[in-house]
This record gives C-alpha cells, sequence and structure tokens, in this order.
C-alpha cells in the first residue's frame, strides 16, 4: 500500500486541507519522525567501510600497502 492510498483511507479529501501528501501524513501519524544520532546521518560516516575498502583496493593494486582494511 502506497502513502497516498493510507492516507486515503484514512482522509479521502486529504487535498482541500493539506498543502502536501507528506504533511497530511504526518498529521495523521502515518509517518513519523525517528530520533537517531546526528553523525548517522553524515554520508562520510555511514560509507566510511565503503571508502575503506575502496583505499585498501587502491593501495593494493599499486603495491603500496598489503593489510586488509579493518571494519
Amino acid at each position: 500500500m502506497t502513502l497516498k492510498d493510507r492516507v486515503d483511507a484514512i482522509f479521502p479529501d486529504w487535498q482541500h486541507w493539506y498543502p502536501s501528501l507528506f504533511d497530511a501524513a504526518v498529521d495523521l501519524g502515518v509517518i513519523r519522525a525517528r530520533v537517531c544520532d546526528p553523525s548517522s546521518l553524515l554520508l562520510s560516516n555511514r560509507h566510511a567501510s565503503v571508502r575503506a575498502a575502496a583505499e585498501f583496493a587502491h593501495r593494493r593494486k599499486w603495491s603500496a600497502e598489503e593489510n586488509e582494511p579493518e571494519e
């Protein structure tokens, strides 16, 4: 079931009251914000293992380092 279908099921006339589907969904409780650690929002932190693997592959290819990355 799509977000629009869920909002329509709760309040079929939502377009007359809300400027967007997102606003209606939040107000009706279909979607909720979750609290998370701010550092988890940074792409640099989320993709650190991918970057480490790429750096390892680069070093290995160019014989700069032979140790595997830590995870």
